[in-house]
């Protein structure tokens, strides 16, 4: 079901019989399946076919299977194509490889890699994949780490591209639409795709399935004998025993007749960002080349629905955007698009997102996309990315990949995720925790009841590692030392000792690792452990040898102030004022940050992080801290922050500033003056009495009565812009005509303050 996303096709006009023009029409349609059929009929009944004709019907016939992801029929009629004819282009090569891997025929799709690299030298797929296809084994040896379950919410239809949701998962799907007309989408004869929600993933028990083989079709199972023998596989099956798991139409507003496709949401799920066939409001959009695109488009959450549906400033009606993934923080939106400029087939954008503003959409680059087809990208909450590709060396079709990012640098290239999440088929559409420990993802490695994509849940089975913590001088065991997990140089969480001193963890593949033990009274100290090169057994056991010391230890966590959760990936700093040398931390997912410090140093501390006002303190002389450990914590400001100005309400009908309020907005003036470059928008809301038009008014008196006060008070008019949102976002259930007290509904009568730029602020004096 991946077809419908970006086509892209070739035809020539050339003397033609009926059948054969009749077929043409439908390929040129996109009608891909009844023009596979046509053409079919044309090569099997047509005996005194004209080479060319022969040809045009071949390409074009293995050309509607690779559309169609019929890979075993697209295998046979690229086989007939290039066994017949001396000529062909380099791209049917490609085509003929690419379907060979596809079916797991990885010694056969080498040859003819090999031989689309002498054909097509600049194009590095084909060097690519004949070396990595020297050597299956690096596609399996993380295999055993994983259990991967087919999900009770897949349908007859195709499923896929799962995004968290609450406490669900909203997916991509064709299962039957509901009333007597069924439309469907004629690439390929099934439904047209809206958006589906299940709304509890406690309940997506992984189903078991029972393997059968559909009479008169070709099986689409791997070949048992192209991968390493032992390995743990995922069961091939086209009949599912367990009954299915309700899944429920996301929304009705969003979901429209033709596709809907994945889709992203902010973090608090006040908005959304998915994928649509260029319509919206009744009018649908052919580009230049006569053919509907794909476009982005947001909606804010209204109510139990969606409304306020617009399209994203950079789609465009000759080029496609869709799949978008937006950053943990709202920031930034990745997403996927055919536009000119790229550098191959489909590639990987991302588009700041700032104060209600996108900015101009940046390519990736190349080192996540390729001369193939980069999709389905998903940003983790450390900010690294998963994406879907073709062009980078895998195990056929699309495979997962990751690559930890670095100021939007994918700074240590990719890494293919291996089996089971990936196979010979297309795997694509994954989303996951941080550690990847747990998740989601699409695949169409089997014909489960019949249809294309399924999903999937994968668990990552914990390789388990000791690390000992011990006195060096006793030999003894420390219980309650800090052990700061550094994987591939970036913090992890903190851990803790037990009463034997050893910290138990899962360690992942691939990766390099330094385990930093700390404990009050102890000098720090810390060994590395690498998983890059492992013997087939290896010790998974480490021991840290703690000294005693008068050294102090200064250790804190980072919050965002406007959610008081901690904030990952923020730069701590301490300077030594006297040596003048600095020493440097990112937090991990905890926030959290430590130093060990000589007591009688003079220190600044400062926290720095994109898009976020820097905090800083000075900590001097700590004599009686010898030996200790001193706490720090930071908040820190970020852009696109809401804070609600809990105590300004406002009497009915009035926007005069309360006495109760004023000493609320003597907050934010001290905030604005400790930060010298912020700037903020001021937003203000009435409840839902009296009519739309006179809220909307006296929403915007009352954010300028705000506005005036700051002002007044000695902070730049150009830092603060006043809106008034009227009755539009009610905190609770008081609309129009409900019954509700005066005390419900002053909660809607409120001030808000978002911070919008925080662009050279300065740090603290």
């Amino acid at each position: 079901m991946l077809g419908f996303f970006f086509a892209t096709l070739g035809s020539g006009v050339v003397a033609q019989t009926a059948k054969l023009r009749s077929a043409n029409k439908q390929f040129e349609n996109l009608a891909y399946m009844d023009a596979a059929r046509i053409y079919e009929d044309f090569l099997r009944l047509d005996k005194k076919k004209d080479p060319v004709e022969t040809k045009e019907a071949l390409e074009k016939l293995a050309y509607s299977y690779r559309k169609l992801q019929d890979t075993r029929n697209a295998e046979r009629i690229y086989g007939q194509l290039i066994e017949q004819f001396s000529d062909v282009e380099s791209k049917n090569v490609l085509y003929y490889a690419q379907a060979l891997s596809a079916n797991a025929k990885y010694k056969d799709a080498q040859k003819m890699f090999s031989k689309y690299a002498e054909m097509q030298s600049s194009d590095l797929r084909g060097r690519k994949y004949t070396v990595a296809y020297m050597d299956m084994n690096r596609f399996y040896k993380d295999s055993s780490s994983y259990k991967v379950d087919y999900l009770p919410i897949n349908s007859r239809q195709a499923d896929f591209s799962p995004m968290y949701y609450k406490s669900g998962i909203v997916f991509v799907s064709a299962r039957d639409e509901s009333g007597i007309v069924k439309r469907v989408f004629q690439w390929n004869q099934t439904p047209f795709l809206d958006l589906y929600l299940a709304p509890d993933t406690s309940a997506l028990k992984g189903g078991r399935v029972v393997a059968t083989t559909q009479s008169g079709t070709a099986t689409l199972g791997a070949n048992q004998n192209s991968t390493p023998s032992g390995l743990p596989s995922v069961e091939s099956a086209d009949t599912y025993v367990q009954p299915l798991t309700k899944a429920e139409i996301f929304s009705k507003t969003i979901n429209t007749k033709y596709h809907e496709g994945p889709a992203s949401f902010f973090k608090d799920y006040s908005k959304i960002v998915f994928t649509r066939n260029n319509h919206n409001k009744g009018k649908t959009g052919k580009g230049s080349d006569k053919i509907v695109k794909l476009k982005l488009y947001l909606a804010d959450q209204k109510g139990k629905d969606w409304g306020n549906v617009k399209e994203l400033p950079f789609n465009s009606n000759d080029y496609s955007c869709g799949h978008p993934a937006l950053s943990a923080d709202d920031s930034k939106l990745y997403f996927v698009s055919d536009m000119p400029g790229g550098y191959g087939g489909t590639d990987i954008y991302v588009v700041e997102y700032n104060g209600g503003q996108w900015g101009t959409p940046v390519n990736l680059g190349k080192e996540i996309n390729t001369e193939g087809n980069e999709m389905f990208p998903y940003i983790d909450g450390g900010g690294n990315i998963y994406f879907a590709s073709d062009g980078h060396e895998g195990l056929g079709g699309l495979d997962v990949f990751f690559a930890e990012l670095k100021d939007g640098i994918a700074y240590k290239g990719v890494e293919n995720l291996g089996a089971p999440v990936n196979s010979e088929k297309d795997d694509f559409g994954l989303i996951t925790d941080a550690q990847r420990l747990n998740g989601y993802f699409s695949s169409n490695r089997s014909r489960t009841s019949g249809s294309d994509d399924n999903i999937y849940s994968f668990r990552r089975i914990c390789r388990q590692m000791n690390i000992f913590v011990f006195d060096a001088k006793t030999n003894t065991p420390i219980e309650g030392a800090d052990v700061r997990v550094l994987k591939n140089s970036a913090n992890q969480d903190l851990q803790q000792t037990g009463l034997d001193g050893n910290v138990k963890l899962c360690i992942s593949p691939n990766a390099d690792y330094e385990f930093k033990a700390l404990k009050e009274g102890y000098a720090t100290n810390s060994v590395r452990f690498s998983t890059l090169t492992q013997s087939a057994k290896p010790n998974m056991s480490v021991s840290i040898y703690l000294e005693k010391t008068e050294n102090t230890i200064i250790r804190g966590t980072v919050k965002r102030e406007a959610t008081q959760q901690p904030e990952a990936g923020v730069k701590v700093t301490i300077r030594d004022e006297k040596s003048k040398s600095e020493r440097s931390t990112l937090t991990g997912s905890d926030g959290g940050y430590e130093f060990e410090v000589d007591p009688k140093g003079d220190y600044t501390i400062k926290a720095e992080k994109n898009k976020m006002a820097p905090n800083k303190s000075q900590l001097g002389k700590q004599k009686k801290s010898k030996g200790k450990t001193i706490e720090n914590d930071f908040s820190m400001y970020g852009e696109g922050d809401v804070f609600r100005l809990e105590e300004i309400y406002y009497d009915t009908d009035k926007f005069f500033i309360r006495a109760d309020a004023a000493s609320e907005l003597d907050k934010v003036v001290s905030l604005l003056k400790k930060y010298p470059t912020m700037s903020i928008e001021l937003r203000s809301f009435t409840d839902s009495r009296s009519n739309d038009t006179y809220n909307q008014r006296l929403s915007e008196r009352r954010a300028r009565a705000a506005y005036d006060y700051i002002v007044r008070k000695g902070v730049e008019p150009d830092r603060l812009t006043s809106n008034g949102y009227g009755e539009n976002e009610l905190v609770n259930d008081c609309g129009n005509g409900a019954k509700c007290n005066d005390d419900e509904h002053q909660l809607n009568r409120r001030t808000e303050f978002k911070i919008t730029s925080v662009s050279g602020s300065k740090s603290v004096q």
